[in-house]
């Protein structure tokens, strides 16, 4: 299988390390040509959660348009670059199978109006951060769900016969239902850890975030029929605990002085709560603060 990855951070960078070492051809797209430079001299380094070291041939590039066929397209990019690609992506034949691995909710409708006749979506749970340019580490492990929503699962069925127990992948019945619960999962965790600039795992070691993300759950449990059987409290724990050592995406943003993805998040959820006639207070505060930090440019 011919894949091209739009996106060459982390969590690109880590998908197209995997899927190479199964034995597919991999392009990596990048935003900048000293990445992609770079990339195609050294190769893709991951670093795996046990310290050991693989190296994959990967072709890196920085211009779509001039990108050969490809049987599937992975959309690695935040939700605010989608805006720029959607016109490329539309462009392309309708055969090209296309997986999207955005968090939040907002771009599932925007990406079914595309022209493609496979449209995939994907919910990682894994931890990714890069290391430099080429160099991507594996900070922990966890599922990479798949949910098909148009077409033939058949075109995915590299990806869904990856036998890697470093990159499990599973698929799943319903997308929307599945980029909803992770959204639900990164409410608990990212707007906490950027706005108290602690890892993951803090949340739970740390008695008064712990309380806070208790207290978010139990909003959102309020809100939500079927949250406590889709994702008991214990569920989150567990996340946190496996990728303690993580820095999440939003307090990565933070740090590097970047808008995050706090409106695609918790904005989208704060407005179905809305919907049901639930509020989410403490889930508010946070996404205001989130917001209050941008604004004012503030990093650390």
């Amino acid at each position: 299988m011919n894949v091209a990855i739009i996106g060459a951070g982390a969590v690109g960078q880590l998908t197209a390390s995997f899927l190479a070492e199964s034995g597919m051809s991999v392009t990596l797209v990048a935003r900048r040509q000293g990445q992609a430079d770079e990339l195609n001299a050294k190769y893709l380094t991951r670093v795996n959660v046990d310290g050991a070291k693989t190296v994959q041939k990967v072709v890196s590039t920085t211009k779509l348009k001039g990108l050969p066929q490809q049987d599937l397209i992975v959309i690695a990019v935040k939700y605010g670059q989608l805006q720029e690609l959607y016109g490329h992506l539309s462009s392309l034949p309708s055969t090209v199978s296309l997986l999207f691995m955005q968090n939040g909710l907002a771009h599932y409708d925007e990406a079914l109006r595309l022209p493609q006749k496979n449209i995939a979506f994907s919910s990682v749970s894994f931890g990714a951060q890069m290391i430099d340019q080429s160099t991507v580490q594996h900070r922990g492990v966890g599922v990479c769900k798949i949910a098909v929503e148009r077409g033939d699962s058949g075109a995915f069925n590299d990806l869904l016969q990856i036998k890697n127990s470093l990159f499990p992948v599973e698929l799943v019945a319903n997308a929307e239902q599945m980029l909803f619960e992770k959204a639900v999962f990164n409410c608990l965790i990212n707007p906490l850890t950027a706005i108290l600039q602690v890892r993951n795992g803090e949340l739970v070691t740390n008695k008064h975030a712990f309380l806070l993300m208790q207290t978010i759950y139990q909003e959102l449990t309020e809100a939500f029929e079927g949250i406590e059987q889709a994702m008991p409290f214990l569920k989150v724990i567990e996340l946190c605990e496996k990728t303690a050592s993580n820095t999440s995406s939003m307090l990565a943003d933070r740090i590097h002085g970047r808008k995050s993805e706090i409106d695609t998040i918790a904005g989208v959820i704060l407005e179905k709560a809305l919907a049901n006639g639930h509020d989410l207070p403490t889930l508010r505060t946070l996404y205001h603060q989130v917001l209050a930090i941008e604004e004012s440019g503030e990093r650390r």
